[in-house]
């Protein structure tokens, strides 16, 4: 069974090649990150990790059982109890029901763990797949998302209220 894990620095090789793998397929969906990003692989991902050590993002990976990462779950801009919620999984791992679970997961942990009470996603509007994830995790419609939001693609918000969590635990923002 895939579990979902906090982003740490022994991920980087696995999230590059899980990356690297499905260009091509998440370019069909959502704007494509362009050679720079994988250029300067190493030095995003240290930035990356700073963003999560500063409290402002909580990044997760959805590992597989024999160790490869099936999906990347982020809590991007987290501030006054709200975050944006992004997410993508891999090619072989799509239509199994995968991003729905680890959305729900990463909702339960936005409001037990990090004390969020409210997410929001974008989708551009040819995201069938998406639209339907979210869905299905709780969230609904909030407004039309800016294009300039969504790589020039026109989308939608969607928005989660998420109910009182228990106390932040360790890693949270805020936590001791």
């Amino acid at each position: 069974m895939p579990e979902l894990e906090r982003l740490r620095a022994g991920h980087a090789p696995a999230v590059l090649a899980f990356e690297l793998a499905n260009r091509a397929y998440f370019a069909a969906a959502v704007p494509d990150r362009g050679d720079a990003f994988f250029d300067a692989f190493p030095d995003r991902f240290d930035a990356l990790m700073a963003e999560q050590e500063a409290g402002v993002c909580a990044f997760h990976v959805l590992v597989g059982a024999d160790g490869p990462v099936l999906g990347r779950f982020n809590l991007m801009d987290i501030e006054d109890g709200a975050a944006e919620l992004g997410y993508r999984v891999a090619e072989h791992a799509a239509g199994r029901g995968v991003a729905t679970a680890a959305v729900r997961e990463l909702c339960r942990l936005a409001a037990d763990r990090y004390g969020l009470r409210v997410l929001r996603a974008a989708t551009v509007h040819g995201n069938v797949a998406s639209q339907r994830v979210l869905a299905k995790a709780g969230f609904v419609t909030a407004g039309p998302a800016d294009p300039a939001h969504l790589g020039g693609k026109p989308g939608t918000w969607y928005r989660r209220d998420l109910p009182a969590g228990a106390q932040a635990g360790p890693g949270a923002p805020g936590a001791p």
